[in-house]
């Protein structure tokens, strides 16, 4: 399973109950850690959303295939709610789970 970076749980305990705070120290995946701060409504920087999902913690990015026209070039951005995609190709846009 994904190890989530200490420095990423160290700026999210900030401010947090004595109860969060040990929610988001036993996540072990990015996708935990983002479940547990949209069901305790933590609310995110755009900054830890990026670090969170895509700043290295996942070790392979997921391979999206546009609905639309079937192409493969698609622009994606995680956020609490799953997968916000763009295809590259015609401009269309989907979410993910």
């Amino acid at each position: 399973m994904e190890r989530v970076r200490d420095s990423v749980k160290k700026e999210l305990l900030k401010g947090l109950s004595e109860e969060q705070v040990a929610k988001v120290k036993a996540c072990k995946s990015h996708e935990e850690l983002l479940a547990i701060a949209k069901k305790e409504g933590i609310e995110l920087t755009d900054e830890q959303l990026e670090t969170i999902s895509g700043g290295g913690l996942c070790t392979s990015a997921p391979a999206f295939t546009c609905p639309k026209c079937d192409s493969g070039n698609v622009k994606w951005k995680r956020d609490v709610n799953g997968y916000m995609c763009e295809c590259k190709h015609c401009g269309y846009e989907w979410m993910e789970d």
